[in-house]
C-alpha cells in the first residue's frame, strides 16, 4: 500500500446577486446564474508532508486576497505556504476580487472560508495512491492566437472575425491538453486537466464558470471520475476565430461593447472539445511508479514598464475621460478603445509607481505531475519555453496562480504593440525572466 494519499473537494463559491462583475473596463452586476462557480481542490499526503492545489472558477485574486487566503488554509490546516497553490480559472463571468474596484467585502470574506473548509474536505477525503499517470493530446481549433499584424503594418488584438484588413496572426499556438490520471484505493479517480485559452466566451451579466465548467461536466459524465480543470498559458489565446464561416458561428453573437463574438453555447461547445482530448488520452497515459510530494517558490524581479512624458499627458486625458463615464470621447471604438484605456490606467498608475515588481513562481509535485503556477497572464510562448527548456512536456503551467500582476507578454510583443504589451506593466525582460525561473522551480521539485 502506498503512503501518498491524494483527496478531492468540490465546494460551490456562487456569489450573491448584485455584486460587482470582473473582466472588463465597464461596470456589470450579476443579475442571474448561468451555472455555478466552484472551487475544486487536490490535496497530497504522505505522513507530515502535504501539499494542496485549488481550481477556483474565478477572473483572478490579486496577490494581497491570495495571501489572506493561503494564511488561512495554513493556519487552519497546518500547511506550509509554498505547499498551496490557488489558482484561477479566469472566468470573466465572476465577481470582483477587490473591494476598492467594487468588490463585496462580505462575500470576500466568505469565500476564504469556503476554501479553507474545501481543503478540510479534500484532507479527510484522501484515499491511498495506486498510481499516476500523465499524457497530452491535441484539442485543435478550440483557441486561437488573438494578436494579428494588419494590412497597415499596426498590431491588434481580436480585430474581427472576416476583418479583411487582417494580414496574419502573431504567435504560436499551444493546442495540447494535458492530463494526469489519478488512480486511488476505494475512491473514485481524478483526472486533472490543463490547457490554455481565455474563458471569456460568454459575456453578459449572468454568472458563469464559462469553457472550464464543461470540460469538468463533459470528463465526468463520460468517465466517472473527478475532473478538475487547470487554464494554461493563455496570455495571447481566445476563442476567436477570425476565419469562421457556416456552422463555425453557431452560437455565437456580437458583444457591442469590444466587437467581439461571444456566446454560452460556443462554450459548451469549447468544453466538449477539450474534454474530448482528455478522454481520448485517459486510457493511454504514462503510468509511473513516482509517488513524490514536494514544493518550492522562487521570488523573482522584473523591472517596470514606465512612460515618456509625452505618453503620460496623453494618457491622463483618456484615464481622466474614462473615469468620468466619457468613452465616448475618446477617439476609437470596440477592441482598439480597451486597449487605449487600458495602457492609459497602466501608465497614471505606474507614474509614481514602483521601479520594480517582485513575482512569485510557485511549483507543486504530485508524483509525476508537476505544476508552475505563474501570477498573471502569460503568453503561451511562456508555457512553451518552461516545458522545453525544462524538458517537462507533460508539466502543467498555470495561470493566475498565487496573484494576479496583468499580463507577462513576449519579448518582440513590446516592440510590436498591442492590448496586452501596451497595459502590461512589466518591461520587455518579463518572458525571459519568468521562463528562467519556472524552469528552475520545476527542475528544483523534480530532484
Amino acid at each position: 500500500m502506498s503512503s501518498l494519499k491524494i483527496g478531492f473537494s468540490r465546494v460551490l463559491i456562487t456569489p450573491p446577486m448584485g455584486v460587482s462583475m470582473a473582466g472588463y473596463f465597464v461596470e456589470r452586476s450579476a443579475d442571474g446564474v448561468l451555472d455555478d462557480l466552484e472551487a475544486n481542490v487536490v490535496t497530497a499526503l504522505d505522513g507530515e508532508k502535504k501539499a494542496v492545489v485549488i481550481s477556483v472558477d474565478f477572473l483572478h485574486m490579486n496577490t494581497p486576497l491570495n495571501q489572506r487566503y493561503v494564511d488561512k488554509i495554513c493556519r487552519d490546516h497546518g500547511l506550509d505556504p509554498a505547499s498551496v497553490l490557488i489558482h484561477c480559472t479566469h472566468t470573466h463571468t465572476g465577481p470582483q476580487d477587490d473591494v476598492n474596484k467594487g468588490g463585496d467585502g462580505a462575500y470576500l470574506e466568505y469565500l476564504g472560508r469556503k476554501l479553507s473548509d474545501a481543503v478540510g474536505f479534500a484532507l479527510l477525503e484522501a484515499k491511498p495512491v495506486i498510481q499516476i499517470g500523465t499524457g497530452m493530446e491535441e484539442a485543435k481549433n478550440v483557441g486561437f492566437i488573438r494578436r494579428f499584424r494588419m494590412k497597415n503594418g499596426k498590431i491588434r488584438t481580436n480585430p474581427g472575425i472576416g476583418n479583411p484588413d487582417i494580414l496574419a496572426p502573431i504567435g504560436v499556438l499551444d493546442e495540447n491538453a494535458r492530463i494526469a490520471r489519478i488512480c486511488r484505493e476505494d475512491g473514485k479517480e481524478l483526472v486533472l486537466v490543463n490547457f490554455g485559452v481565455h474563458p471569456d466566451t460568454v459575456g453578459g451579466t449572468k454568472i458563469t464558470a464559462d469553457y472550464p465548467r464543461f470540460v469538468r461536466e463533459t470528463v465526468e459524465a463520460v468517465l466517472a471520475v473527478h475532473c478538475v480543470f487547470f487554464n494554461g498559458a493563455q496570455g495571447d489565446v481566445n476563442h476567436v476565430n477570425v476565419q469562421a464561416k457556416g456552422g463555425d458561428l453557431n452560437g455565437l453573437e456580437l458583444e457591442s461593447f469590444d466587437d467581439v463574438a461571444r456566446g454560452y453555447e460556443h462554450a459548451k461547445h469549447m468544453g466538449r472539445k477539450i474534454a474530448a482530448a482528455a478522454i481520448g488520452i485517459y486510457g493511454k497515459v504514462n503510468f509511473s511508479e513516482d509517488k513524490t510530494i514536494s514544493y518550492h517558490q522562487i521570488t523573482t524581479r522584473v523591472d517596470a514598464q514606465k512612460a515618456t512624458p509625452e505618453q503620460r499627458k496623453q494618457a491622463h486625458l483618456y484615464h481622466d475621460l474614462h473615469v468620468a463615464g466619457k468613452d465616448s470621447e475618446i477617439p476609437f471604438k470596440g477592441m482598439e478603445l480597451t486597449t487605449v484605456v487600458a495602457e492609459a490606467g497602466r501608465i497614471v498608475r505606474l507614474e509614481n509607481g514602483p521601479s520594480y515588481f517582485p513575482l512569485t513562481i510557485s511549483g507543486v509535485r504530485l508524483g509525476p505531475v508537476d505544476f508552475v503556477g505563474i501570477p498573471g497572464e502569460p503568453f503561451a510562448g511562456i508555457g512553451r519555453g518552461i516545458r522545453e527548456q525544462s524538458g517537462f512536456p507533460c508539466a502543467f503551467v498555470c495561470c493566475l496562480t498565487n496573484g494576479s500582476a496583468g499580463y507577462f507578454p513576449m519579448r518582440e510583443a513590446y516592440d510590436e504593440g498591442g492590448y496586452e504589451a501596451r497595459s502590461s506593466q512589466f518591461s520587455p525582460d518579463v518572458a525571459d525572466t519568468l521562463i528562467e525561473t519556472g524552469v528552475q522551480v520545476l527542475r528544483h521539485i523534480k530532484t
